[in-house]
């Protein structure tokens, strides 16, 4: 039977937008493991498990709910460890918990002011009272405000991926060699923006854009299978 991931939608269903189910999208399919996906809209995540969160993911293994994406990756990493770890041990779970207080404090919020315009112009009408009253709040502004001037923003935006693009000078991916799951915290933000915004956020000669198609490609290149916004 396979895994259910509820997956947070937009006005198109088959447009799966939301940074934290990619990472537990991106951990499922490094696990090997057989899911579906059920695309959720804001105004649907109430119904799943009668309530079981307030957010997606979730994911349901034989009745079994389990939220957040870190819990997640944790549930899979102690249920199916004879499957390709994604910690390999509890110092890469340590340094996976260091990279999502990164991306969570640093990437997060700036991407938010970049394109919290164009993820509002693309949920389902139903969707939008809730999302722009919740982030014009949390923002201190009104959406167009926020958004407003974002090409002379951009270049601070990729500055503070310095950290990141030093890293990615001397190895292929933040797990080393290989993929782990502090990839797809990270891929799982520019997965985000990606697919929502036409913005042009990576300079072509970044080494951060050439690890994202790197993660693109991973696992049968299931994020790249997401189209871009035009």
């Amino acid at each position: 039977m396979s895994i259910i991931l509820y997956d947070l939608c937009a006005r198109d269903a088959e447009k799966r937008f939301s940074p934290h189910c990619w990472k537990a999208k991106m951990a499922l399919a490094h696990k090997g493991l057989a899911f579906e996906t059920r695309a959720t809209p804001f105004t649907g995540i109430k119904a799943i498990g009668a309530g079981f969160s307030p957010t997606v993911p979730v994911i349901d293994d034989g009745g079994r709910l389990v939220r957040d994406s870190f819990d997640i990756a944790i549930y899979l990493e102690a249920t199916y460890p004879e499957r390709p770890s994604l910690f390999r041990g509890k110092g890469g779970e340590a340094h996976a918990r260091f990279v999502e207080s990164w991306a969570l404090s640093e990437i997060h919020p700036f991407l938010t002011r970049l394109i919290v315009k164009d993820i509002h112009d693309r949920l389902d009408p139903a969707d939008q009272p809730y999302f722009r009253d919740s982030r014009e709040k949390r923002l201190g502004g009104t959406l167009e405000d926020v958004q407003a001037g974002r090409d002379g923003r951009i270049e601070e935006f990729r500055r503070a991926l310095a950290p990141l693009r030093l890293m990615l000078g001397r190895q292929a991916f933040i797990g080393g060699e290989a993929s782990l799951f502090a990839d797809y915290i990270v891929f799982g933000a520019l997965q985000w923006a990606r697919i929502v915004s036409p913005a042009g956020l990576l300079a072509d000669d970044d080494p951060v854009r050439t690890w994202f198609g790197r993660c693109l490609d991973l696992h049968g290149a299931i994020g790249r299978k997401m189209p871009a916004a035009a």
